[in-house]
C-alpha cells in the first residue's frame, strides 16, 4: 500500500439495513457487526486492503466518508495544516490504528488513516 491510497470508506444512512442491502446487492459486499459495543458499524472486507462500512447516522452530508492511508498520522496532521487546511484530533481505532478528520484548503472533508495495531 502506498501513502495516499483510499483504504476505507463509509456510508453514513438513515436506514442501515437498507444501506447493507443496497450495497451487497450490488456489489455482493458481505457485512459483518463490528463488535463495536456503543456503535451499530456493519463493516465489509472488499480486498485485503480496503474495507467499507454502513451505519446509521443523523449527521449526513450525501457523500462517503473516505480514509486516506498515511505512515504517520501525527505528521500528516502537521503538513494539513502547513497546506491552509484543517483537522481535529486523531481518534484511536482500538488495535487497528488512528484516524483523524481534516479539511483541505477549500472546506472539503476528508480523513487520515494511520495503520497501528498498538491504538487503544
Amino acid at each position: 500500500m502506498l501513502a495516499g491510497e483510499i483504504v476505507h470508506v463509509e456510508f453514513p444512512s438513515v436506514d442501515a439495513d437498507r444501506a447493507q442491502k443496497f450495497w451487497s446487492g450490488l456489489f455482493g459486499w458481505s457485512f459483518k457487526d463490528s463488535g463495536m459495543s456503543d456503535m451499530d458499524y456493519r463493516m465489509a472486507r472488499v480486498n485485503e486492503d480496503f474495507g467499507v462500512a454502513v451505519f446509521p447516522s443523523d449527521d449526513r452530508t450525501g457523500y462517503p466518508n473516505y480514509y486516506f492511508l498515511v505512515a504517520d498520522v501525527e505528521a500528516s496532521i502537521a503538513k494539513v495544516r502547513e497546506l491552509g487546511g484543517k483537522t481535529e484530533a486523531k481518534i484511536p481505532v482500538p488495535g487497528m490504528g488512528w484516524f483523524v478528520v481534516c479539511k483541505d484548503s477549500e472546506g472539503n472533508t476528508f480523513r487520515l488513516f494511520q495503520a497501528n495495531s498498538s491504538a487503544a
